[in-house]
């Protein structure tokens, strides 16, 4: 980045917040024919940077540029030198490293001020000055005249600048309004947040300050309406769900509204009744033993808990939402997830789990003692906040949330249990609830526990899946390459699922160039990415829930080749370890899911083992940071 001018007064100044415009001491300027203007529209959204001869010529000629594009370049150039005047001094327009430099202070260009008032406003917000931060970035979003260069998109490379200027935009409309809903200004943020909302449907961050300004003002069912359009356009375009952030958020909306009479005020003597699941997998795919095996043991007449166990991205969470889904009429008193770690994988505190089932079932206060019936149905005034947790004893919580499901009959979902403990602290005891607990550990520390195993998909229920995300025709005109794309993803749901809305937002890649691509160990995992959904994300946590010794292992027995069954002598071999210690360390790690044997009942040596290929190549990855002691 080129220094800018030096702020001194100038008579010029441009806007490109909108429609390409330009004045010289308050008179508009002529900014000459189209082409001129596309090569001073790119030169002043990359405003103080060597802007590329190469990115010139794309927005000036899009398709095939003629044999004298730079000679018409530099004459474009010219006339824009010429139309800056030239009091403003040789070096405004430079060329400079194979490209040209405009220098512009930012009181001359309407894009720098704003990126200095959006500086600013978030500065203030990191300091706490909320009311100066929501100022400062409603100043800088006043600049804004209409969607940027709009009279120019007709050139593709302008049109990308543009996106890449109302992107920012976004960011900082979403940072006002997540400003304005801490100072209480819901109804302010619920209007302004209407018509960008509707521009952008797929912008999370943006429905999710929505949603909360409009159940703030009291709009409930239309904040309950956001969260529903935008999961089902992402299943629909995407394949994908909303994060878990967005669809916890929206479970406490709905278990608010549920808890609500008519009046407005809580209702503290009711029960969830319905459904807090989220919502199901809309193209399932699969699993018709493992789901009927699950639902016959979980929806008996007598409570139950079912684990259901597998690698990560084995599709755990899928089939427990859709179990319960499917058995909604023998829980009459309700069926809810709880989500049992935070979303950067790590396990949430057990006073902040029992907090959250307070929230969702209304049967506990925030401190756990059992609420009161209110004979008015106001809320307590000294509690600004019912769904906020605060401090509670967790063993006596624990026990008072044991006792409020005696007598009911729910379904509770534990998912992504990191060990037996607080699972043992959230099982209801006795009664006739049932609990579907997913984990990639298998849990061998849980007793009268009925275990599912969640493997990869079968190869066929696998192509099924991609097709059903990117569209059959296309999986079926290339049924070979789509099968190595599979096979390349381990059979994994979620890699499946990801790999297919990659596909499906990047239509113009041959599925045997995306083939190609998984099946490098070295970019396997950086191809399977979709949005803000990675599956390096999920292998992350599992690499981080084993304890250090596991991660050596684990690193070690990477370095076996890639996609083979071994054996224990050969796990001995690759430790460094007598057979006997590394069977124990082999066993250790497949109560993690960090590795799956397929043979049935045999003898040590007689068994195979294997690293699922997703785990087999993150290990790799992560090997080179270990510094641990040698396995003793």
């Amino acid at each position: 980045m080129t220094p800018a001018r030096p702020a001194t007064a100038s008579p010029l100044h441009f806007r490109v917040l909108g429609p390409l415009t330009g004045e010289a001491d308050g008179r508009p300027l002529p900014l000459g024919p189209l082409k001129q203007r596309l090569v001073l529209a790119v030169l002043l959204s990359r405003a103080n940077t060597v802007v590329p001869v190469e990115l010139l010529t794309d927005a000036v000629w899009p398709e095939e540029p003629p044999r004298t594009a730079r000679k018409n370049l530099q004459v474009y150039v010219c006339a824009v030198r010429t139309l800056l005047g030239r009091e403003a001094g040789p070096d405004r327009l430079v060329h400079s490293a194979g490209g040209y430099l405009l220098r512009v202070a930012e009181p001359e260009l309407d894009v720098l001020r704003f990126h200095a008032l959006a500086r600013a406003g978030r500065s203030a917000a990191d300091r706490g000055a909320l009311a100066p931060a929501a100022r400062l970035l409603r100043q800088a979003l006043d600049l804004w005249q209409g969607p940027p260069l709009a009279d120019l998109r007709c050139s593709p490379a302008v049109a990308t600048e543009a996106d890449r200027l109302e992107a920012r935009c976004l960011g900082v409309h979403e940072d006002w309004a997540e400003t304005e809903l801490e100072l209480g200004n819901a109804a302010a943020v619920a209007e302004e947040l209407a018509e960008p909302a509707e521009r952008h449907p797929l912008r999370e961050r943006l429905q999710a300050a929505r949603m909360q300004a409009l159940h703030l003002t009291g709009r409930q069912a239309e904040a309950l309406a956001v969260y529903d359009t935008h999961r089902q356009l992402l299943a629909r375009e995407l394949g994908l769900e909303p994060s878990p952030a967005l669809t916890d958020r929206y479970r406490l909306l709905l278990a608010r509204g549920r808890t609500r009479p008519a009046t407005g005020r809580p209702d503290r003597a009711a029960a969830p009744t319905g459904s807090l699941l989220p919502a199901d997998t809309v193209d399932f795919t699969g699993r018709t033993a493992e789901l009927r095996e699950l639902v016959a043991e979980s929806g008996g007449p007598a409570g139950r808990v079912v684990l259901l166990s597998g690698p990560a991205g084995s599709g755990k969470t899928a089939l427990a939402v859709r179990a319960a889904h499917l058995l909604a009429d023998r829980f009459p008193d309700g069926r809810l997830l709880l989500r049992l770690r935070a979303e950067d994988g790590t396990p949430r505190p057990l006073p902040e789990l029992l907090a959250e089932l307070t929230a969702l079932t209304g049967h506990l206060d925030r401190t756990g003692r059992p609420e009161p019936a209110d004979r008015t149905g106001q809320p307590d005034p000294a509690d600004p906040d019912p769904i906020r947790p605060g401090p509670t004893d967790p063993g006596r919580a624990a026990a008072l949330w044991r006792a409020s499901l005696a007598g009911r009959r729910m379904l509770l979902v534990l998912d992504d249990a990191p060990g037996e403990a607080v699972v043992r602290e959230l099982l209801p005891g006795t009664g006739r609830s049932s609990v579907l607990v997913t984990s990639r550990s298998q849990l061998a520390g849980l007793a009268a526990v009925h275990r599912i195993s969640v493997p990869p998909l079968a190869p066929a229920e696998a192509l099924d899946l991609l097709g059903r995300i990117t569209g059959p025709g296309r999986t079926g005109a290339d049924r070979a390459a789509a099968a190595r794309i599979v096979d390349a993803c381990g059979l994994l749901p979620l890699a499946v699922r990801v790999a297919g809305a990659r596909l499906a937002v990047l239509r113009h890649l041959p599925l045997t160039e995306y083939a190609a691509r998984l099946e490098d160990p070295s970019g396997a995992l950086d191809e399977l990415v979709a949005g803000d959904v990675t599956v390096r994300a999920r292998l992350d946590a599992g690499w981080q829930d084993l304890p250090p010794r596991g991660r050596l292992a684990l690193a070690r027995l990477a370095a076996l080749p890639l996609d083979l069954l071994f054996t224990l002598p050969e796990a001995a071999t690759a430790l460094g370890r007598p057979e006997h210690l590394a069977l124990r360390t082999l066993e250790a790690l497949t109560d993690t899911g960090a590795v799956t044997s397929p043979t049935g009942e045999v003898t040590a040596h007689a068994a195979l083992y294997a690293l699922p290929r997703l785990t087999h190549l993150h290990a790799r990855e992560r090997a080179a940071e270990l510094t641990a002691p040698s396995l003793p």
